[in-house]
């Protein structure tokens, strides 16, 4: 299903403003307090930590940050719903922010902080096998080690990471042989190379962090495509910068608009102490980034050799053109069984909720991609497939709300029974990113128990062990028993008790 870069943002509106805080890390940011910076703070900025810490020990400032996705931040900043809320931006990049001029107009200064460039982190017995010299390799090699079936890798999700984006930037850029700024013609040209390139992402995610954690646990590709700092906190991986470019993240550290006068003056102090030399190494040394004071060295292990710079889209058009090319042809397509509570207990309001996020969701599903809808209470009560045909995507999304509008509430709380039918309908698995998306509101009451499902899933194939399951806490749902399965299936739990269901499900859609 084709989407423009504005309904992308618009589908990020739902989950920003659905999606309660819940503490200083996510929640609401507080009144404006004297000395106290409310900053929205891009999610992988969490690692700064020790670092803010020795600055308000040195100046007194403390930070109160509030960490999300890129996205969500200039669409939160764009709709003015940040007005008044907080008193600086932190992100890795202000790239995407400039694409939106309601966005940008609410930021005053910028100051870069520190760096990270895209990269590529491949196993060392990988570059040997191949026998590159990594201060030589280029995209091309990539792509055409791909194409010879000798590499594989994960990244994240350009349409929900700053970092996927980046990464898409840099590839398209290099693989279309674009001299400045990508435009409409660049990306046209490169489709046919850039989906060669992603035949090779077997791994996809809406984070970083979960991004390396996967490749921990699966160890099934060769390779990641991120930050360099992200990378480098990962063992075992030769980090390579292709010498024909990449797309840096350089953090600008923003006073907004609205903020008061103390507050930016406060910005501004808290800029130069992140600046400062001794902080700068303290920066780099602990988070792998690289400092942007020249007379501070990057820490050990960061080339300090120069590679070509790639540009930020110019035009909101070309980022629209490049994120709908590889949602909807470039990367594989998605194959995911939803296993839906429709137990007594999801009468009336709940089961609602419940039709109103499914339908919803319909908009964000992608050409090519394979949508199972199995709902259950005692047991499984039907499996419905469809798939979102190119040549008439509309039939398949259609076929989906008339399924969803069916949905009726009746039985117990067959949770563990129902995932192994899952399982089972998934079979041994295709060239997709599969995985398993479980709303539940209550404890499991009937049918297999939790150690039957550890034996079962214990016993699939590796193959059929890499699909994740997503569990939803919605209702009366129990934390632990989902936080289990997720742990156990190498998922991730989403909480739709503190937001709303609408939220959860959009927010997965990173993951599939």
């Amino acid at each position: 299903m084709r989407r423009p870069l504005a309904a992308v943002l618009a589908a990020v509106a739902l989950l920003t403003a659905c999606s309660a805080p819940r503490d200083e890390d996510r929640g609401d940011p507080g009144a404006a307090e004297a000395g106290t910076l409310r900053v929205l703070a891009s999610s992988e900025l969490g690692d700064m930590t020790p670092v803010l810490d020795r600055v308000r020990r040195d100046t007194g400032i403390r930070v109160r940050p509030t960490y999300m996705g890129t996205l969500d931040a200039v669409n939160l900043l764009a709709e003015g719903k940040a007005d008044g809320r907080y008193d600086a931006l932190w992100l890795s990049s202000n790239d995407y922010l400039r694409l939106r001029p309601e966005a940008a107009r609410r930021v005053v200064s910028e100051t870069p902080v520190m760096s990270s460039p895209v990269a590529v982190g491949v196993r060392t017995a990988t570059v040997k096998a191949l026998g590159w010299r990594p201060d030589d390799v280029t995209w091309s090699q990539v792509e055409k080690a791909v194409q010879d079936g000798r590499l594989t890798y994960g990244m994240t999700d350009p349409a929900r990471s700053n970092s996927g984006f980046a990464t898409l930037v840099s590839v398209a850029s290099a693989l279309s042989g674009a001299q400045s700024a990508l435009t409409d013609a660049d990306v046209g040209k490169a489709t046919p190379r850039l989906k060669e390139f992603f035949a090779g992402q077997k791994l996809t995610s809406g984070s970083s962090g979960w991004l390396a954690t996967a490749y921990r646990r699966r160890g099934t590709v060769d390779a990641l495509l991120n930050y360099e700092s992200v990378l480098k906190s990962l063992p075992g991986l030769t980090v390579i910068r292709p010498r024909d470019g990449v797309v840096t993240a350089d953090y600008p550290l923003s006073s907004l608009r609205p903020a008061s006068a103390a507050a930016r003056g406060d910005v501004r102090r808290l800029t130069e102490a992140l600046r400062a030399p001794a902080v700068q190494r303290l920066i780099t040394e602990r988070t792998h980034r690289r400092p942007v004071v020249t007379s501070v060295r990057p820490a050990a292990g960061l080339d300090p050799g120069r590679r070509r710079e790639l540009p930020f889209p110019g035009s909101r058009s070309v980022a629209d053109g490049l994120l709908d090319a590889y949602e909807n042809e470039l990367r594989r397509p998605s194959r995911t069984v939803y296993v839906l509570d429709t137990s007594g207990s999801m009468d009336g309001d709940r089961l609602t909720r419940l039709k109103t996020a499914l339908r919803d969701l319909t908009g964000d599903f992608r050409d090519r991609e394979e949508v199972t809808l199995m709902p259950f209470g005692s047991d499984v009560k039907s499996v419905r497939t469809h798939v979102v045909d190119p040549a008439d995507p509309r039939a398949g999304l259609d076929a989906i709300r008339e399924d969803t509008a069916r949905l009726s509430a009746d039985g117990d709380t067959a949770i563990y029974t129902s995932l192994e039918k899952a399982y089972e309908h998934l079979g041994a698995g295709e060239d997709t990113f599969t995985s398993i998306v479980l709303m539940t509101d209550g404890e499991n009451t009937t049918g297999a128990k939790a150690g039957a499902f550890d034996a079962f899933y214990r016993s699939l194939t590796p193959a059929r062990r890499q699909t994740p399951v997503f569990p939803i806490l919605f209702g009366d749902s129990d934390r632990g028993e989902l936080a289990h399965i997720a742990d156990l299936t190498g998922g991730r739990l989403f909480d739709a008790r503190e937001g709303s269901l609408d939220g959860a499900f959009e927010e997965i859609r990173g993951y599939q």
